[in-house]
């Protein structure tokens, strides 16, 4: 039966109560920065990303507090990063420098300097930022990167997966710790709302800068950001987006398990390079479709493959077996797809890298 209007409106004003008791949640206490920082407690050194806003200087206050607790604590190295794209970033970067001394925290700024582009600057931005913590981490001796990465992220972070038709693993968003270019990256604050964070530095009564671009409307993050009130009035909150993660996230793990023993599969079968076309078609289309994305990576020499281009090439692998098997012969196949060329000849699917696109274009080997 349909819902009563007294129905309704008690259903809408429990929705409206729980937001507003998640806009005013208690500060992050001594005890939990504990827990939060716990498994990371014998890493020789950690550089802490701090860029000035209030996660991030959250970020450096309680590792600071969990620091004292410690008999032997990793050294602590603050890093902020200018990227030289608003004028305010230099004043941040010194005001994070006079805290980190004050918490006698050692502070290092780098710049991204060069040419910036003229299109996808947050995602450069992204890249150079990791690219320049990574080497500030090696030069440090550090063994993992802390960046202030929150709840709220992870939710926006699956909302633009999703605009952009990712797979389960990219809709797992981001995890808890991560490997980049041979360093860990960890982020001790997914599972924590930003409310938390703020509400920890108002407690302590400590500045943070506020960085405009997260709310300009000419990129994405910031307009989907702006959507976010809305979901969350849906039941779509920043709590149900993260669980939903953090669920294919552990789907996306099971699937890794399956496609490994597909390929232990594929190998005692028919030991060789490449696969056995009939037991590679006969295996479900995830574990077919990672299977390529593995090889054409791994081999591949244009950066990683598109998602949707591997699922289309699963199909014309299925489409010309199908054709050949009606037609009761033995059939060739060829793409080349990132940097990678797939081919079937006598049964058997093959993947090596594809020669340099000059080279193709004359038509040399």
């Amino acid at each position: 039966m349909p819902k009563s209007d007294s129905s309704k409106s008690r259903s809408s004003k429990s929705r409206s109560s729980r937001i507003k008791s998640r806009l005013h949640e208690p500060p992050i206490t001594a005890a939990e920065a504990r827990g939060l920082f716990a498994e990371w407690k014998t890493a020789p050194a950690i550089v802490l990303a701090i860029s000035g806003g209030p996660d991030s200087v959250a970020l450096m206050w309680l590792a600071a507090r969990w620091r004292r607790t410690l008999k032997k604590a990793p050294h602590l190295v603050a890093v902020t990063v200018d990227h030289a794209l608003r004028k305010e970033a230099a004043r941040e970067a010194r005001d994070v420098k006079r805290l980190a001394k004050a918490l006698e925290i050692e502070h290092r700024t780098v710049r991204w300097s060069g040419a910036k582009p003229e299109t996808g600057v947050p995602s450069a931005a992204r890249d150079a930022r990791y690219r320049l913590l990574v080497r500030a981490a090696q030069r440090h001796g550090a063994s993992h990167i802390f960046t202030a990465h929150t709840r709220d992220d992870q939710a926006e972070t699956v909302i633009m997966r999703l605009s952009r038709g990712s797979g389960i693993a990219g809709l797992a968003a981001m995890a808890r710790q991560s490997d980049r270019e041979g360093m860990v990256l960890a982020r001790p604050f997914l599972d924590v709302p930003k409310s938390r964070l703020v509400a920890t530095l108002q407690k302590a009564g400590i500045a943070f800068a506020d960085d405009p671009t997260n709310r300009d409307p000419r990129f994405t993050r910031p307009r989907l950001r702006a959507l976010m009130p809305a979901l969350a009035a849906e039941g779509a909150d920043a709590r149900s987006l993260a669980r939903l993660a953090s669920r294919l996230a552990r789907a996306n793990a099971a699937l890794e398990i399956m496609t490994d023993g597909a390929l232990r599969y594929l190998a005692s079968i028919n030991p060789g390079s490449g696969f056995e076309l009939a037991a590679f078609i006969a295996l479900s289309d995830e574990i077919r479709v990672r299977l390529l994305l593995r090889a054409i990576n791994r081999v591949g020499h244009e950066g990683p493959a598109e998602l949707g281009k591997v699922e289309a090439l699963v199909q014309a692998i299925d489409e010309a077996a199908a054709r050949a098997k009606n037609a009761g012969g033995r059939f060739r196949f060829k793409q080349t797809l990132a940097g990678a060329v797939i081919s079937i000849d006598k049964g058997r699917i093959h993947i090596v890298p594809a020669p340099p696109r000059g080279r193709r274009r004359a038509g040399l080997p």
